[in-house]
């Protein structure tokens, strides 16, 4: 009748070390401190891009790998909801330049003792209760105009995923070494 609120205890347990991990991870990134995420806004600082970047690249060859050998990894696309894209990347990029931290920096950055990214937390799961509440709405008036549907790059290209994920590397890899010159520069300036 209704679904479980929580998943299976084991769901939960390697949830919750995967959520520490990625945790220290950002932590050791730099990425939680409130100066590498002002740096990146202000163009100064790609700590921040290249982390993400990078996980990008690996978690889609490691997805796509996994694949390839036969394991049943489930990818679950969303619908390209056009307007809805904009205006979350609108609200989530206002939200994060004032807090100066996404949701996942926040806490993290919250967990390795800044307390500033507390006021975060609490917006975002104050917003997150907005949207509850106006989501059949937002669905209606917002999310289903200009819907694309289920669709992927590689599906729009009619090419294998592992050329996008191909490009996509060596994108990060060229750009990874242009921000790394330009940085370089600017600490020698």
């Amino acid at each position: 009748m209704y679904d479980p609120i929580f998943a299976d205890p084991r769901s939960l347990v390697l949830g919750a070390v995967t959520g520490l991990v990625f945790g220290f991870l950002l932590v050791r990134g730099g990425v939680t401190r409130y100066q590498v995420i002002l740096g990146q806004f202000l163009l100064r600082d790609f700590t921040v891009l290249k982390v993400m970047g990078t996980a990008i690249v690996v978690g889609a060859v490691g997805i796509f790998a996994m694949r390839a050998w036969g394991m049943d990894i489930p990818v679950t696309v969303r619908s390209a909801q056009v307007y809805g894209n904009v205006l979350g990347g609108v609200i989530f990029g206002v939200g994060m330049t004032l807090l100066g931290y996404c949701p996942g920096t926040a806490v993290a950055a919250a967990g390795d003792g800044s307390r500033h990214a507390l006021y975060g937390i609490v917006g975002g799961v104050f917003g997150a209760a907005i949207y509850a509440e106006t989501h059949a709405w937002v669905n209606e008036k917002i999310l289903r105009t200009a819907d694309l549907g289920k669709i992927t790059l590689f599906e729009v290209a009619h090419v294998s995923p592992w050329w996008v994920i191909a490009a996509m590397a060596a994108a990060a890899v060229i750009g990874f070494t242009l921000l790394e010159r330009k940085e370089r520069r600017s600490a020698a300036a």
